[in-house]
């Protein structure tokens, strides 16, 4: 997802820098095999439906939910070959599509309603006033108000006795993320630094302050009255979630050396949580948020500090690209505090520090997990989950949910090249343990099994498993050398190069289909793919020109969808086919680009985040976060109506760059057309359509606008007139992420 970067410099998205310099196989480097419909749809895969309790949308955004424990089903008993369960009612699109737009406006189609509902600044606390917008509110009151950049988000329902339940409609706990910040709008002018290059400093506190508390995550309780839905501003569950709210690490890595700082000498705490993206959740009713860009905000000198670090530890710097004076330079304020608030965010060896326990050279390793947050007991401390691996995570879905079987969860790594994991636990699902808490994620997150996925060229697939002693993780790996199973979890991206991953085209959200238990999972793009370095599951490669200037976007500028099928729909399965479910793209281009035969009411570039409603079990919801289409629109979002793996058919396309081409053999699915895939909404200018949500009755869908306006240079900050976007206040008010929950006039199902 996009996160920001400072507005007076070009615009790049972090996650198409990419440290992946493995020569991981492409399949075009892999044994020929026949591509033809036998090979990919011959493989078998047993319909999930029947014990599907629960599926993820879009990294986690919102789940089906499990029945309560008085409602769930026994085991069922083993049979050599159920009977498949009766084909759900089918679905239908309902609306009209909504055109392309370039306007600072929330468009919707008729008969629908866009009302926003929680804004950058909204105070969440009794007593704290209203948000200026105009960067002088006093920085102690930013823990009590709505951080900036909103991002995956989920709805837990409540009934009247305060407890969860998944169908409530009028009632809920909205859990959201707050990925990053745009700094030129929270100052009265924006950041202040003084000094350029590694000699750069923040130089007033206060701003770094309100900084530290707009990241993270919030807890608001949300109600509709009539049709109007509003949060409560003085509800006993608000919370605010951020970079210095204490948090306890959880797993095998726990209480080790990797994670010792000087604010925790044995390793078992840490402070905060950071650029949390998309998200996830648990079947006993707690949220998930997890760490994506983290990397970037630590301070690493790496012609100094290379001095004073082992060989071991300079490549898993290098793989996770910590390096650099710190995106936001938040380790440069002094001077420091008692506690280093400043401090903490300098990853260095510090001199005079005798160990790991005297400053913060590990302080890295304490972000790119999975925290978990329980939202109806807003005094608990998150948990970092380890046992699910330390990457750029985009988010955690939660898969099939089936009692007395394992829990999965599907996550990926959102950098160009980077790969695709699994979690699965040892323990089996116990409906009792709904409403659990923390303690219940101890029980199913803390023990289990982490893999990666590799992609063959015949549309099967290997989940390959992450531990050491498999997979040539040892001691005696020529690439790196894993000392235990702590090291392999702190140093995933390592142990899955060494496993033989498969690159991706910037694995984004995941969501599971409700009616077949299939995994889609969206690849944003990635413009480090050239002609004749693509591989079957990532196929394209080619020019995109942009703009009246035909600027050029080469590699695989417009992004995919993928999607498959773990073996007999089986969660915990080694093994899995897939095929392309939907190919990013402009109306007009090439039929060899244009794969999916996209129109003007479906076309869209950068697919990012993904859900699947639970109210109508099967809807799909696809957001965009795209600067390679923005010439023509902003960013949107869609509803589609899925198939599923194999509806389509094996396929050579040619990829073309200038003088050079390629063909390469995949497997696409059945183009959707306008019956099966449809624009909803556009958002405002310079935004991001991410994170999504819907009531317990499918009657509401939040929808979150992240960092509308962002593109504004600083030297426009004093003349709103060129500010790039007003959303969503209008006139000359300064830009806010914001939620909006979208309702149907009539009352209706959302898109139905």
């Amino acid at each position: 997802m996009t996160a920001n970067i400072p507005s007076d410099t070009p615009l790049i998205d972090p996650d198409d820098i990419g440290y992946n310099k493995t020569s991981n196989p492409s399949f075009s480097d892999l044994v020929e095999a026949r591509l033809s419909r036998r090979n990919l749809f011959g493989l078998g895969v047993g319909s999930a439906s029947v014990a599907l309790l629960q599926a993820c949308g879009g990294g986690g955004s919102n789940s089906v939910f499990p029945m309560p424990p008085a409602a769930a089903a026994p085991a069922p008993a083993p049979a050599p070959a159920p009977a498949p369960a009766p084909a759900p009612a089918a679905l239908k699109l309902n609306f009209t599509a909504v055109p392309k737009s370039l306007d600072d406006v929330v468009s919707v189609p008729a008969g629908y309603t866009a009302s926003v509902l929680y804004r950058l600044g909204d105070p969440i606390a009794a007593g704290v006033p209203a948000y200026l917008n105009d960067g002088t509110d006093a920085p102690a009151t930013y823990d009590k108000r709505a951080g900036d950049h909103h991002d995956g988000m989920t709805f837990f329902g409540i009934n009247a006795s305060n407890k969860w339940e998944p169908a409530a409609a009028a009632r809920g706990l909205l859990a959201m993320n707050h990925e990053a910040i745009t700094p030129l709008f929270l100052h009265p002018t924006g950041q202040t630094i003084v000094g350029t290059g590694n000699a750069a400093v923040r130089s007033v506190a206060d701003e770094v302050q309100r900084e530290f508390f707009l990241h993270g995550v919030s807890v608001i309780e949300v109600s509709k009255s009539g049709s109007a839905w509003s949060y409560k501003q003085d509800s006993s569950f608000n919370r605010r979630v951020h970079t210095l709210t204490e948090m306890q690490f959880s797993g095998p890595a726990a209480q080790t050396d990797y994670l010792k700082t000087k604010y925790s000498s044995d390793g078992s705490k840490t402070r905060g949580t950071l650029n949390n993206c998309a998200n996830g959740t648990t079947p006993w009713g707690t949220y998930l948020t997890c760490e994506e860009n983290w990397a970037g905000y630590f301070r690493r000198i790496v012609a100094s500090d290379n001095l004073n670090r082992s060989a071991k530890e300079i490549a898993a710097f290098g793989r996770y690209g910590v390096a650099g004076t710190g995106r936001e330079l938040w380790a440069t304020v002094t001077p420091d505090t008692a506690d280093n608030l400043y401090g903490r965010w300098n990853t260095e060896v510090i001199t005079g520090a005798a160990t790991a326990a005297d400053d913060y050279r590990n302080g890295a390793n304490t972000y790119g997990w999975v925290v978990e947050i329980d939202p109806f007991t807003p005094g608990s401390m998150p948990k970092k989950r380890t046992a699910l691996g330390r990457f750029g995570h985009e988010g955690a879905c939660l898969g099939p949910v089936v009692v007395g079987k394992p829990l999965v969860w599907y996550m990926g790594d959102d950098s160009q090249n980077e790969y695709v994991y699994k979690f699965v636990s040892t323990k089996a699902w116990d409906a009792a343990d709904v409403n659990g808490g923390i303690a219940a994620g101890d029980k199913y997150m803390d023990d289990g099994k982490l893999y990666v996925a590799k992609f063959n060229a015949d549309g099967s697939g290997n989940w390959l498993e992450l531990k050491l002693g498999v997979n040539g993780i040892t001691a005696a790996n020529p690439a790196y050398a894993f000392a235990d199973a702590a090291d392999v979890l702190i140093n995933v991206r390592l142990a899955a190069d060494v496993a033989g991953a498969t690159k991706m085209d910037r694995p984004e959200w995941t969501a599971v289909n409700p009616r077949n238990g299939e995994v889609y999972l969206t690849l944003t793009n990635n413009t480090a793919r050239p002609v004749g370095g693509t591989d079957a599951a990532n196929p394209r490669s080619y020019n995109d020109p942009k703009g009246a200037a035909q600027t050029a976007q080469k590699g695989n500028p417009n992004g995919h969808v993928i999607r498959f099928a773990d073996t007999n729909g089986d969660p915990a399965a080694v093994t899995f086919k897939w095929d392309v479910y939907l190919f990013g793209a402009r109306s007009t281009a090439a039929a060899d680009v244009n794969l999916s035969k996209l129109v003007a009411d479906n076309d869209f570039s950068s697919p990012d985040g993904m859900w699947f409603s639970h109210a109508t079990a099967g809807l799909l919801w696809l957001e965009t976060d795209d600067s390679k289409y923005t010439d023509v629109t902003n960013c949107m979002l869609l509803a589609a109506l899925p198939g599923q793996v194999g509806d389509g058919a094996a396929r050579t396309i040619t990829n073309v760059d200038g003088a050079t081409s390629a063909t390469q053999a995949t497997f696409v699915g059945k183009a959707p057309g306008t019956e099966g895939l449809r624009r909803f909404l556009v958002g405002p200018k310079d935004c991001e359509i991410t994170g999504i949500a819907e009531s317990g009755d499918g009657r509401a869908l939040f929808v979150n606008i992240q960092h509308p306006g962002e593109t504004t240079p600083a030297a426009n900050i004093s003349d709103p007139t060129k500010f790039g976007s007003h959303w969503p206040e209008g006139g000359t008010a300064r830009p806010r992420s914001a939620t909006v929950v979208i309702t149907r006039n009539d009352g209706g199902l959302i898109g139905l």
